[in-house]
């Protein structure tokens, strides 16, 4: 079983899904499992192994999926002799006798942020997000924006047309696609595709009038509507940003503020704009 579940590990990690890895680390009295007992729980809940069943398990999934959204490992005690009221975060309901301490370790993929366009602000928001602990892909069409010498920090940086690169880009719940391109067009072409992604934060530049006729072309192709509320459009909070810099800024910013899951609702078609 310990083999399985460092193969789903692997798996798990490859397809961008957090998962939090629970170990018994510690037990006094009677328990259901021994010290050193593993039991992997994915982001849906479901487990892989096993630290004893029950209701001790049952909160630990809880206790699992809270580790994995806030990114922060935990240990916890359990008391399975009854002496604590179930659902209290230490006691169990079950009665064995026993208290066992679990260690609970979130595996969260590192996110990626695919920036869509090599200009000025994109300078600054690979940079930016870089140091933040993002992985940095750049894509540009124009070989003399997309290259190593101007995005140095980039894990990768491709020069190629956009549709020819969508293919290759591993996108998965743990990535975030910044639309800075050169032109509406470009926008609109990287925005239909991000929508059929399950990208995890989907953000583009734009002033009110032009992501409006965005929406709407986007709307005359086919796109459903409510597809369109994945979009954080104007990207980046709102502070006032007038320098590319200070864009960047905006936009790194509102990236953090969805990575710790303390995001606002993306604007979407239909809510006012700024920019």
């Amino acid at each position: 079983m310990m083999m399985e579940i460092y193969e789903e590990i692997v798996k798990l990690k490859g397809e961008g899904k957090p998962m939090a890895l629970a170990t018994i680390i510690g037990a006094e009295g009677s328990t259901p499992r021994e010290p050193g007992a593993k039991m992997l729980v994915r982001e849906d809940g479901t487990i892989l192994g096993t630290i004893g069943g029950g209701c001790l398990e049952g909160q630990v999934i809880v206790d699992a999926v809270t580790a994995m959204r806030e990114a922060k490992p935990r240990k916890v005690r359990y008391d399975l002799t009854g002496r604590e009221a179930a659902g209290t975060g230490t006691g169990t309901g079950m009665i064995c006798g026993g208290v066992v301490d679990i260690y609970i370790e979130p595996i969260v993929p590192t996110p990626t942020v695919f920036i869509f366009g090599g200009g000025h602000i994109s300078l600054s928001v690979s940079k930016i997000s870089a140091m933040s602990g993002f992985q940095v892909t750049v894509i540009d069409d124009r070989p003399e924006f997309a290259n190593r010498e101007r995005f140095p920090e980039a894990g990768q940086v491709i020069a190629e047309k956009f549709s020819t690169a969508f293919p290759r880009l591993p996108v998965t719940r743990s990535s975030y696609l910044v639309i800075v391109t050169r032109g509406h067009a470009d926008d609109q072409e990287v925005l239909e595709w991000a929508l059929t992604t399950e990208a995890g934060y989907i953000g583009m530049i734009g002033s009110k009038r032009k992501i409006a006729a965005l929406y709407r072309n986007l709307e005359k192709k086919g796109v459903p509507r409510e597809a369109l509320l994945r979009i954080h459009a104007p990207i980046g909070l709102d502070i006032g940003a007038l320098t590319p810099e200070e864009i960047a800024v905006s936009i790194a910013a509102e990236l953090i503020q969805v990575r710790r899951k303390s995001s606002p609702e993306p604007q979407g078609p239909g809510k006012p704009c700024a920019g």
